[in-house]
């Protein structure tokens, strides 16, 4: 099952919603390696490798949840950011955000974004959000 595993990313600053994420995988058993990331540039980072390093999210079979309203590096940055270099471009993103805006919308999905949802008010709603996602993303076939 190891080589069915998808490394996701979650680019996230809010502490509350990262532990949402981690109490809502735990709870519909999604056993995916969960890196996180406060920022843009720590992702960047962690995608990327530094200073000689290894990447630290494997390079191989990886999937991006992005939060847009972070600080140092906001998402719409980091999707900029992440198409423009010849080695993330093809990783899959979803963004995971409370902004409604249709600009935001928008710009993401001009950057070419498998997906755009609004973060659920209440963790029952959540739950069923990451159940759903893990739904789709065992579905997908990912190199």
């Amino acid at each position: 099952m190891a080589e069915r595993s998808i490394n996701i990313l979650l680019v996230e600053d809010d502490e509350v919603d990262v532990m949402n994420v981690k109490r809502a995988f735990k709870k519909v058993n999604i056993t995916n390696p969960l890196y996180v990331a406060t920022n843009g540039v720590e992702a960047l980072t962690m995608l990327r490798g530094n200073n000689g390093k290894p990447p630290e999210v494997p390079d191989s079979r990886r999937l991006i949840l992005l939060d847009l309203n972070m600080p140092k590096m906001g998402g719409i940055e980091f999707l900029q950011e992440l198409r423009s270099d010849s080695q993330l471009r093809p990783t899959p993103v979803v963004v995971m955000t409370t902004s409604n805006q249709d600009k935001d919308r928008v710009e993401a999905y001009n950057l070419n974004v498998a997906g755009y949802l609004l973060k659920p008010v209440t963790f029952a709603n959540f739950i069923e959000l990451m159940a759903t996602l893990n739904k789709y993303w065992t579905l997908c076939e990912m190199p």
